[in-house]
């Protein structure tokens, strides 16, 4: 501890770590780039703590090194395609028809087409304006077809939405990958669900 006076004193302690940049105002991106960060200075004082009159350090200020910072890089989707969606709610729709006419026929009764008709066309929808690719297949579609469901008094709506989202998650992020790679989309007929 060196102090300069009976009222000012400053403990001498290694520097402590630089403190982590403050949180941005509003979101940002990030490029793939290196920048130079100036951090702010941080100096301690004591004032009830007594200084050594033999001490040679008077204050003790603590500058950090400049740092370099790696940025992610931003990534875009892709677009929605058209005819990955046209292609990919026929294969829903007839898997969702065989799914909930098989397992839930007593739950659906004469509604069933219209069930189908309605979540068909919310996935069409999404698939139209939002899908654009792995990492955007939301939850949202598939709520909206519970909902939809149940505003209209059509029977099953959690039964056909969760029906429709497993569907989803093991079969729309992969023929999306098929069929961007060239490969067109692949058909589920002969898979077992």
């Amino acid at each position: 501890m060196a102090c300069l006076n009976n009222h000012s004193c400053l403990l001498l302690l290694p520097p402590p770590p630089p403190p982590p940049p403050p949180p941005p105002s509003k979101p940002y991106f990030f490029s793939a780039s290196l920048t130079s960060v100036p951090l702010p200075i941080t100096s301690f004082s004591f004032p009830s703590l007594p200084l050594p009159r033999s001490s040679k350090l008077r204050s003790l200020s603590w500058k950090p090194p400049t740092h370099l910072l790696c940025k992610a890089a931003e990534y875009v989707f892709p677009d929605p395609i058209p005819e990955f969606a046209e292609s990919e709610a026929d294969k829903f729709r007839r898997y969702l028809l065989e799914k909930l006419s098989k397992k839930k026929k007593d739950i659906f009764g004469d509604s069933l087409e219209e069930v189908v008709r309605v979540c068909t066309e919310i996935l069409n929808n999404f698939l139209h304006t939002e899908y654009g690719g792995p990492g955007t297949l939301l939850v949202i579609p598939f709520i909206d077809m519970a909902d939809t469901l149940n505003e209209r008094g059509l029977p099953g709506g959690p039964q056909a939405a969760r029906a429709a989202v497993v569907w989803a998650q093991k079969h729309v992020d992969k023929d999306w990958n098929a069929w961007t790679s060239g490969e067109g989309g692949s058909d589920h007929d002969n898979e077992p669900e």
